[in-house]
């Protein structure tokens, strides 16, 4: 018997917003290095290496997010084929479209298998996870459709939970999913011992869950069939037909599938996991001092404990405090009871009702060729600094209501100016006036490093004129 090929389909949606002022609508927490050097959404791939018959991987993100899945994935040799969503729709359309498009690469369906995993969770024992992966893999082979239930370790009322019922090899059989219980309840169930946290993992072959959701959920089905076949291929993406995609039902797999498959297993896992729903979530990392504190950056406490400080870049100090959630970044800062961290989204719901750009993007930018970083602004004014990739270029452009002043700092910098062409090094600079026609490119193999200066009745993002661009914005 030919061993089982595992196509890694890993969902990179998901805002993140309780790990504001990090996480951000255009820089979620997948993206985000919390527990080490890597990524949530690196991390999530890189303890799968190891497994037998691991295969080139899907990702489904985010339109706005698709180089950044891109470029995580390049920076630990990664490739995917990356399905692009033109709208939120819940996990089970976008596994739909994972297992549509699995289908159609050569191979036997029987012997090749999805597991479906999120991009933004922690998982400590790497050795205990890929255990739970090999003992789901017989199951799922015969067309079961198999979930990871992880062992609970407190009465946690965040969680859905999932109840097991006979044994099977490695196993059980899924006896029912059951929403997030009251404290009285989950103390109740952690005593019991037949329920596990639903950790949003599932591995089974593709035809085995078209098939389950043309008989539980078949409009999800019908329109992913649609979005896929009228799917258009953008660089290295794939582009899902937006009215096909936006006309099937938002709904979870848990919902669609899950809850009324009759050939459900739960597999037991028992491994550290942890989804970082929140700041308080890193205090349970192993990342804590002797006093209880966990501090990332440039820290310094006194008499403190049981906080969770943060910085990115400033000196941040505490005297005197207890339980405290305190995160600094260049452009915003936290401070919250550790007690309310669930509430962080509540105030980022508030602040974008006022329109704070703080919610959108982080300091730094990134772009397909690079970055930015605000340095200054003030009226009629805007200081950045601005890094191009070796070879990367920006689009051909113009703007209505700016000029620019750009200095190199660092590197080469070949500039299209209306008709001019400029190459410029360090400690060169060159002016843009309102309305000139322009590009930036790094012809180099070092990083470009710019300073750029603004100056105009109007500085935001949307004042360009994207006449020519290598990335189809």
């Amino acid at each position: 018997m030919n061993l089982p090929v595992i196509r890694p389909v890993i969902l990179c949606g998901g805002s993140g917003t309780r790990l504001w002022p990090l996480s951000r609508t255009h820089y979620p927490k997948q993206f985000l290095r919390l527990a080490d050097e890597f990524s949530l959404l690196q991390n999530t791939l890189r303890r799968l290496e190891g497994l037998p018959g691991l295969a080139r991987i899907i990702a489904v993100a985010n339109d706005s997010h698709r180089f950044l899945v891109a470029e995580q994935l390049l920076e630990i040799g990664l490739r995917a084929d990356i399905l692009l969503e033109p709208a939120a729709r819940n996990t089970a359309p976008a596994v739909a479209a994972a297992a549509l498009h699995s289908l159609s690469a050569a191979g036997d369906p029987a012997q090749t298998l999805l597991l479906v995993l999120p991009s933004d969770h922690v998982i400590a024992n790497v050795g205990a996870l890929q255990d739970a992966v090999r003992a789901a893999i017989p199951h799922a082979l015969s067309g079961a459709l198999v979930t990871f239930g992880v062992v609970p370790d407190r009465p946690e009322t965040g969680y859905g939970y999932i109840r097991r019922g006979e044994p099977v090899v490695g196993g059980y059989v899924l006896d029912r999913f059951v929403e997030k219980p009251d404290a009285k309840t989950a103390q109740t169930y952690l005593s019991c011992g037949d329920y596990y946290w639903n950790s949003g993992m599932f591995m089974f072959r593709a035809d085995s869950f078209l098939e389950a959701l043309e008989r539980f959920a078949p409009e999800i089905r019908q329109s992913i069939v649609a979005a896929l076949a009228n799917a258009q291929h953008d660089l290295d993406f794939l582009r899902l037909d937006r009215d096909a995609f936006v006309a099937s039902p938002s709904d979870s797999i848990d919902y669609a599938v899950m809850e009324k498959t009759d050939r459900g297993v739960v597999i037991p896992l028992d491994a550290g996991w942890n989804d970082i729903g929140a700041w308080d979530a890193l205090a349970t990392l192993g990342l804590a001092d002797r006093n209880g504190n966990t501090e990332r950056g440039d820290v310094h406490s006194v008499d403190t404990e049981n906080c969770v400080l943060l910085s990115e870049g400033r000196l941040l100090t505490t005297v005197g405090v207890r339980n405290l959630i305190v995160i600094a970044t260049p452009d915003a800062v936290l401070v919250a009871d550790k007690s309310k961290a669930q509430d962080v989204k509540t105030l980022v719901a508030e602040l974008k009702l006022g329109a704070r750009g703080e919610t959108e993007f982080r300091h730094i930018v990134h772009r397909p060729w690079g970055s930015y970083e605000g340095l200054a602004t003030g009226p009629r004014y805007q200081v950045k600094r601005i890094l191009v990739k070796p070879g990367a270029s920006l689009s051909l452009q113009k703007h209505h209501h700016r000029a620019e002043h750009w200095v190199v700092v660092k590197g080469t910098a070949m500039i299209a100016r209306g008709d001019e062409s400029l190459l410029l090094s360090e400690n060169q600079s060159t002016y843009i006036p309102l309305g000139v026609v322009h590009r930036l490119e790094n012809p180099g193999k070092i990083d470009l490093e710019i300073v750029e200066i603004q100056s105009g009745s109007y500085l935001g993002e949307d004042d360009i004129v994207r006449l020519q661009d290598s990335y189809g914005r």
